[in-house]
Formats: structure tokens, sequence, C-alpha cells
């Protein structure tokens, strides 16, 4: 085949592979449902058989029951919008403080050599240290837990983008310049692109770290959030609770997740992939 065919032929392939892409992203949200749809079945079955203690390891009906239940009182909205709410603003405030102190000790040497091994024995503390100094400081209302969840959020966005600002890659930094790219230019073309898919990946688990070390925030004398649902069902020997506020995290955090990912996407369709062609 001439060149000039190949070429030809190029747009129809690449057509083909968004088709598959495409069919692969109608079946994915079936396919994901597989695996829990059939533990769901088996533990019900179980506690059913009488294999399985129903009080301490209760069946997806009687889960189903309290979280309805929880849902026409209200108290499951009020409950999700306060955690996702303390979620939110750590987060925002933990990424953005991580993206501006890695970006400045990956591009920056001497930033990095003065703040970045300071950062990183701080990152090796355990978040439950934190919270009764964090209660000392800043008492027990909402500022401590969302500075704690901020805390959470900051490490691994940082340990990210500093990772992504030093690992780009030399040549394209030195194509940039021969075509004479202003610095605002070469930072925008080239600097940007080169670093946002490992950024995506450092906020996307800095998401999920936000909504552990919530739980770890609500402790902390909340009186409202999933966190303190938990509590309250440990105390009252509620293991149904229990189950189904961590169903509910387990939910908020991929829808979550999902949508962080989705929101990126646009500006990563310039990367070609090998799982594209699959």
């Amino acid at each position: 085949m001439s060149s000039t065919a190949r070429i030809a032929a190029r747009p129809e392939t690449i057509e083909k592979a968004e088709e598959r892409g495409a069919g692969r992203t109608h079946l994915a949200l079936p396919i994901g449902w597989i695996l829990p749809t059939v533990l769901a079945v088996a533990w019900e079955l179980a506690v059913w058989a009488g294999g399985m203690s129903g009080r301490l390891m209760p069946p997806p009906s009687r889960i189903a029951e309290t979280l309805w239940t929880l849902a026409v009182s209200g108290e499951l909205y009020a409950h999700v919008v306060a955690t996702s709410v303390r979620v939110a603003s750590g987060f925002v405030a933990g990424a953005t403080v991580g993206i501006l102190a890695g970006a400045l000790t990956g591009a920056v040497p001497l930033a990095r050599r003065l703040l970045d091994p300071t950062i990183q024995a701080l990152r090796a503390i355990p978040s439950i240290a934190w919270v009764p100094l964090f209660i000392l400081w800043f008492g027990i209302f909402e500022t401590s837990k969302v500075i704690l969840i901020a805390a959470g959020v900051f490490f691994p966005v940082y340990l990210g983008v500093a990772s992504a600002v030093l690992s780009v890659d030399r040549r394209i930094v030195e194509v940039g310049r021969a075509f004479r790219l202003s610095r605002p230019a070469l930072v925008r073309r080239v600097l940007l692109p080169a670093i946002l898919p490992q950024t995506v990946t450092a906020l996307r688990t800095g998401l999920g770290l936000g909504w552990m070390f919530v739980v770890a925030a609500e402790f902390m004398g909340a009186s409202e959030g999933l966190g303190y649902l938990l509590v309250d069902g440990q105390q009252l020997g509620k293991a149904d609770q229990i189950v189904a506020a961590i169903l509910v995290f387990a939910a908020l955090g991929k829808l979550s997740d999902a949508c962080l990912a989705g929101a990126f996407e646009p500006l990563l369709r310039w990367q070609d992939r090998h799982q594209d062609g699959i």
C-alpha cells in the first residue's frame, strides 16, 4: 500500500477505534455491577441459610431497609451534605496548596532542597496523630475538620505534582525553545500538557484520601455526618447502620472520583494510549 493510501485509510481506522472505545464505555457500567451484585446475593443467601450471623453481618435487605428509613426521615440527606461539604472544602484547600508547593519544589532546586525533606517527614505522620493537636489549636468545630482533610489531600497532590514537574522530558522543552516559544507559551503548550496526566492522578488520589480523612475528622465531636453515623452505630450496636454508612461512603467516593476524572478527560484527549487501539 502506498503512503497516500495509508494516510487516506487512517481516518477510517481512527473512527473504528473510537467506536470500539464507545462500546467499551457503554459496557463498563453493566459489567462493573456484576461483582457487587453477586456478592450481595451470596451475602443475603448466606444469612438466610443460617451460615452467617444476621446480627453482626446484616444482610443486604436489612441494610437497604436502614438506608430507606434514614432517607425517608431526612437524616441521610443531612449527613451526606455535611460530609460532602467538609470533603469538598478540604479537597479544594489541600489540592490548591499541594499544586502550588509541588510546582515550586519541582521547578526550583533551592526550594526543593529547602522544603522537600520537611514535607516528606510530615507525610509519614499518621492522620490520627494530627487529631489531638488540631483540636487543641482549632477546637472541635468545622475548622479543625476541614484542616485535617486538607492535610490528607495535600501530601499526595504535592508528591504527584512535584514528581510530574521533575519528570518532564528535557527534549520536549528544547523543542519548544527551538520553535522560539515565549515562556508563557512554553508553559501552556509544553509543560502543562506534560504534567497534567500525573497531576490528575495525584488529584484523584488526594480526593480518595479526603474521603478517608473525613472519617477521622468526624470522630472529633461531630454531631452530623457519615462519620457520626459510624460512631452512633458502634455505640448503639447497630451493625446495619455501620454498613449502610460504609456503603454510602463508597458510593460518594466513586461518584466524586468519576466526576473529577470526567472533568479532566477533555484535556487529556491528546494522549496516544495503547488501550485506545485495543
